[in-house]
């Protein structure tokens, strides 16, 4: 049955995206092609009139006054140095992709969070038959590449859920403090989580904006606002170099 993407929700297994390791020095890029000068269209919401990741996408930010908009929330960022990674797990921040998460959108709808996602962003999806949840295909504008993905269950890591900012990332920058309520909060709030292209994700593993971006250029000024959005919601600091960079990309 085929349904459309904003009037489900989905269940996948699909990868997470808080590989344990960090790219030191990774290449911004991330290795792929740069996007400058492709189309803008369809990618979503703007990060700047979806506050609680609720709507769809990731819309680049093209015009001036959207980019000082977002120069804006990014300067009331605060900044520390990166704390140590001693006793972080996946599993402090609760088992994956939990729908009984209390405070945050879409939880306790009966379909677990990741699926969730592939709802909101997906388009033309398709859903196992009998089914309200389970996603077998759908066609996704991957905001990281500027790709369009034609995703089928058959090759499910095609496709993976991104946090913005990494779990291990944030149990760096003060979560290793918070109680295992707000951990599971961050790991499953819809504001942090993104479908997009699996290797691009892959290569993202925990980097902060100063050692990794998404490879299609248009988007990064957006991606560097859902960031700050996330950081600010937490009240989670970002490292000086990560906060440079985010400005950076929406020209300050």
């Amino acid at each position: 049955m085929m349904v459309p993407a904003l009037a489900v929700t989905a269940t996948l297994a699909l990868s997470g995206c808080d590989p344990e390791q960090v790219t030191s020095g990774a290449d911004r890029s991330g290795g792929a092609a740069d996007g400058g000068g492709q189309s803008v269209t369809g990618f979503g919401a703007s990060p700047l009139a979806n506050a609680d990741g609720t709507k769809p996408g990731l819309a680049p930010l093209t015009s001036d006054a959207d980019r000082a908009a977002a120069r804006k929330v990014i300067e009331k960022v605060a900044t520390k140095g990166r704390g140590p990674k001693t006793g972080y797990k996946r599993d402090k921040f609760g088992y994956a992709w939990k729908d009984s998460v209390d405070g945050i959108p879409l939880s306790r709808n009966g379909c677990d969070t990741r699926n969730d996602l592939l709802a909101r962003d997906g388009k033309d999806i398709e859903l196992r038959s009998g089914s309200d949840c389970v996603v077998v295909s759908m066609t996704l504008k991957d905001p990281y590449t500027g790709k369009t993905i034609e995703w089928r269950k058959q090759e499910a890591t095609k496709v993976q859920i991104d946090h913005v900012m990494p779990l291990s990332y944030d149990w760096q920058m003060g979560a290793a403090h918070w109680n295992e309520a707000k951990r599971q909060q961050i790991a499953n709030d819809p504001l942090n989580l993104i479908p997009v292209d699996g290797p691009a994700n892959n290569a993202k593993r925990d980097s902060g904006p100063a050692t990794w971006l998404p490879p299609y250029k248009p988007v990064r000024c957006a991606y560097a606002l859902r960031f700050a959005q996330v950081s600010l919601k937490y009240e989670l600091p970002v490292t000086s170099a990560d906060k440079e960079m985010m400005l950076r990309q929406c020209g300050g």
